[in-house]
């Protein structure tokens, strides 16, 4: 007779923690155990691809402008184009931020902003959201030259529970881009209204420098013929009497008598001006070009 053969039992390997609960759950609740296995594979954060904007467009301005609008609609507390309610305007209480994990990190050039709404209830205008979460605009601006400017406009929303990615239909973009452009054209516009008044003030002060001129003229004709001294006698003096020499380094030639007044040209050591105005602290002047323009009196000389 042969020995019966020992039974022979292959050693498994113990289940994994996922197998551990779904097979819990086909237990407990069958009905749920599809639903445990998405949640335990399902990843715990959601990003946004970055390959494609939602939005992106030229501006004619040069980036300075443009970062200064966009700056501004950051920093608004509002995100145009979505509401969560239907008596809602748009979506209110968003915050600036200089980053956000529902994005890549940019690695491009140009410069990036954030603008961030949290326990947002399924704003309208992202497809399929029906839950809580967090809303965020990014904007980046690129310089394309000294007059085009690049913005790039990016919305998403991410539900707080099933943290599902919703991309805006770009009726968000489109809103906040109108918004920075109407910002960029505001800007313009104040750059012309102070150019145009800047001009205008120069032309009233060369008007009165002028009649200024005009009139200490005639009274130093009147005076010579008075006392009688000859001409060139008396032009030598009236040379003495208002012209100035620029001191060393030289001077700022200024559009009204404050420092921090707009700069008309730089003189050197030794260059003649005209003295048209006395004031207790600068001179209204006349360059030898015949630029008028006012100097601090600590900076002018008399002749030798």
């Amino acid at each position: 007779m042969h020995p019966i053969a020992e039974k022979t039992e292959i050693p498994t390997a113990p289940p994994s923690r996922c197998q551990t609960l779904v097979m819990r759950a086909r237990q407990i609740y069958p009905a749920l155990s599809v639903f445990l296995l998405l949640s335990v594979v399902a990843p715990l954060s959601a990003k946004t691809k970055d390959s494609e904007p939602s939005l992106s467009m030229e501006i004619p301005a040069p980036e300075n402008e443009v970062l200064q609008a966009v700056k501004a609609v950051v920093n608004n507390g509002m995100i145009q184009g979505s509401k969560e309610y239907n008596r809602d305007q748009y979506v209110e209480n968003a915050r600036a931020a200089t980053s956000s994990s529902l994005f890549p990190p940019w690695t491009d050039p140009g410069t990036v902003f954030y603008k961030v709404r949290t326990k947002v209830l399924a704003p309208v205008n992202f497809k399929g959201s029906a839950d809580e979460g967090t809303l965020v605009v990014r904007y980046v601006v690129q310089s394309k030259g000294p007059q085009q400017t690049m913005v790039r406009i990016d919305a998403v929303f991410v539900e707080d529970f099933r943290r599902v990615a919703h991309r805006s239909n770009g009726t968000v973009e489109s809103a906040e881009y109108k918004d920075i452009q109407e910002h960029v054209d505001a800007i313009k516009l104040q750059k012309k209204v102070a150019a145009e008044s800047e001009q205008h003030h120069q032309e009233v002060l060369a008007s009165s420098l002028d009649e200024k001129k005009e009139q200490q003229q005639a009274s130093s004709v009147q005076t010579a013929e008075t006392s009688g001294e000859s001409l060139e006698q008396h032009v030598q003096n009236l040379r003495h009497e208002l012209q100035r020499l620029v001191k060393a380094p030289g001077a700022q030639l200024k559009s009204a008598p404050f420092a921090s007044a707009t700069s008309l040209k730089s003189l050197k050591e030794g260059d003649q001006v005209v003295i048209l105005i006395v004031t207790p602290y600068w001179y209204g002047v006349e360059t030898e070009e015949g630029q008028p323009g006012w100097i601090n009196r600590s900076q002018l000389e008399p002749l030798p």
